[in-house]
């Protein structure tokens, strides 16, 4: 009976371990468990982004949807995953990041944010609801992540030339 008592408790000790660790949810993981950024994260792939977002951060990103890319102008995003057009797409992708961690709260008192890229996003606040640049909706808004936040868009914002 002392024989059996130990074994039960051998077997399930790396179940109870298993299950009392807490798994790392990067943005990029967060963004692949949501499952409505699976375009997102291809172009992050082509564009040779997906370590810098699972670096240390902290990063804020205005995630667009599939959807929102679909928007996009017929044969654009094909274009854009094309290896020769990797610096304008990584040029594109980092226009949506923001450095540090921009809550919502946050980003209803700015008017522009600085991004990753270097150009300006202007944020425009009306009746509760936040645009970017004029085109874009933020439709969801302070998805944590274990090195930053996200925020979801429905249209992909462009950099000026």
């Amino acid at each position: 009976m002392k024989n059996f008592a130990l074994r039960a408790a051998a077997l399930a000790l790396p179940l109870f371990l298993a299950v009392g660790q807490a798994s790392a949810a990067d943005i990029v993981d967060t963004a692949v468990a949501a499952g409505s950024f699976k375009t997102l994260v291809a172009a992050l792939k082509a564009a040779g982004l997906v370590e810098t977002l699972k670096g240390a951060g902290p990063f804020t990103v205005f995630a667009p949807t599939d959807e929102a890319f679909a928007k996009l102008p017929a044969g654009t995003l094909d274009s854009l995953l094309k290896p020769e057009n990797k610096a304008k797409l990584a040029s594109i992708l980092t226009y949506h990041v923001v450095a540090g961690k921009v809550m919502a709260a946050d980003v209803v008192k700015i008017k522009s944010a600085k991004s990753v890229q270097g150009g300006p996003i202007a944020v425009k606040t009306k009746g509760g609801k936040v645009t970017l640049n004029g085109v874009s909706n933020v439709v969801k808004t302070d998805i944590g992540t274990d090195n930053g936040v996200i925020h979801v868009i429905d249209t992909v914002i462009m950099p000026k030339p």
